[in-house]
C-alpha cells in the first residue's frame, strides 16, 4: 500500500546531544541584537529629548507633539510646565515633554 508514500525507516542512531555552549552563544547573540538594534538607539533618543528640554528658554520658538507651533513666554521649573504664546491672543500652558523641536529664530513670522 505505499504506492505514493515512501515508508519511513528508523534511524540508527539518534540525533547528537547539543552541549549547552550553543544555547550560550545563540542567546548572547540575541541579547547583542536587542542591544544594538532596540535599546541604544531608544537611550540616544531619550538622551538628545532631555537634552533639548534643558537648553529651552523664554523667547524660543518652538514645536510641540500635537503641532502647535508657539513662542515660549514662561518657564515653570518646579512642575516642568511652559507657557506657550500661539499669537498674540491666545496663550497655551503645556509640558515640556511635549515639545518635540525648538525651531529657528523668526520661522513663526515667515508661517
Amino acid at each position: 500500500m505505499s504506492l505514493f508514500i515512501s515508508e519511513a525507516h528508523a534511524a540508527g542512531a539518534g540525533a547528537p546531544a547539543g552541549g549547552g555552549m550553543e544555547m550560550f552563544i545563540m542567546l548572547g547573540m540575541f541579547a547583542l541584537i536587542f542591544y544594538f538594534m532596540i535599546y541604544r538607539p531608544q537611550a540616544k533618543r531619550v538622551k538628545e529629548h532631555k537634552n533639548l528640554m534643558a537648553s529651552m528658554s523664554k523667547g524660543d520658538e518652538v514645536l510641540t507633539g500635537g503641532g502647535l507651533v508657539g513662542k515660549i513666554v514662561k518657564i515653570s521649573d518646579d512642575n516642568d510646565y511652559i507657557l506657550l504664546a500661539l499669537n498674540e491672543a491666545n496663550e497655551v500652558t503645556i509640558k515640556k515633554d511635549f515639545v518635540t523641536a525648538v525651531l529657528p529664530k523668526g520661522t513663526l513670522k515667515s508661517l
